[in-house]
């Protein structure tokens, strides 16, 4: 072997040592920062919450993202830092740091010179896929558990589509959530066979039909007229197995209120004609026509 055979050697050996001894890992983005603010935010308005700062660190601690709602304490961003960045440091949520330090372990004390450490109920991790990339904190709502409750919304945003084969337990915080995010919603369960979404309407919508889809409607809240059957108006496709119209001639008008389940099968046009604001609803779309 020559000599520059061996160097060659020797390099491509250390360089699989190299490799090795270094793992990768996932990174929090500023866009899944914001979408779990987002998320925590459209929770917090539709709780009424009277404020809250909201922040969300990466898995060193640092602020990724801060938004601070009207009339929250002057104070609020910093100790939504600080429950954000024990949530990560901890690898657990802070509630459970502030149980510990109440019932008086007094080992915990020396943290508490700490200037990041903020044993507050609020602070979430951030977890995707199992590996935790971050956390979020949130201050100043109506109390702490709905700090909590505001944090955990922000948190299950970042994973809201899970597969159909395992059990998939959607907390309410993340339904509610979900709820503020338009007409389209936000997807709670996902799979090739069905998806689950959390949908909401304030006013009449455009007429539509799903060629591929069945809809089933679950009412939560509110009341709707939704017209079904009949004849799209002004048809046009806005992507495969989907057409959109202006309205509906003909057909037949559903009176929808709390309760009401509706099944709309595949290729049947179908319109949100009246809606009495918020309307909100579970909506499972089936890849089966039944």
């Amino acid at each position: 072997m020559t000599r520059v055979a061996v160097l060659f050697v020797s390099l491509l050996s250390l360089i699989e040592a190299n490799a090795a001894e270094i793992i990768s890992q996932k990174q929090l983005t500023l866009e899944g920062a914001k979408r779990a603010v987002a998320a925590a935010v459209s929770y917090a308005r539709i709780n009424n919450a009277p404020g809250g700062a909201i922040a969300v660190v990466d898995n060193g601690g640092h602020v990724v993202y801060l938004e601070r709602l009207d009339g929250t304490f002057a104070a609020g961003a910093t100790i939504s830092i600080g429950k954000a960045r024990t949530a990560v440091m901890f690898k657990r949520p802070t509630r459970g740091l502030e149980d510990i330090i109440n019932k008086g372990r007094t080992a915990m004390i020396p943290v508490a010179d700490v200037a990041w450490f903020t044993p507050l109920q609020g602070g979430i991790p951030l977890t995707v896929d199992g590996e935790i990339v971050g956390g979020i904190g949130v201050s100043g709502a109506a109390s702490a558990q709905q700090d909590e409750d505001i944090a955990i919304a922000g948190a299950s945003a970042l994973g809201t589509q899970r597969g159909a084969g395992s059990v998939r337990h959607v907390p309410g915080p993340e339904v509610w959530a979900a709820y503020g995010q338009g007409e389209t919603g936000g997807t709670l369960v996902a799979s090739d066979a069905f998806r689950v979404n959390a949908s909401r309407r304030d006013g009449p919508g455009q007429a539509e039909v799903h060629l591929g889809d069945t809809d089933i409607f679950y009412v939560l809240e509110g009341s709707a007229t939704v017209v079904t059957g009949g004849e799209l108006i002004d048809a046009r496709d806005i992507a495969s197995g989907e057409l959109r119209g202006s309205a509906i001639r003909g057909g037949e008008e559903h009176a929808l209120r709390s309760g009401d389940v509706i099944t709309i099968p595949a290729g049947v046009p179908h319109w949100f004609k009246d809606v009495t604001a918020p309307f909100l609803y579970y909506v499972v779309k089936s890849s089966g026509q039944g």
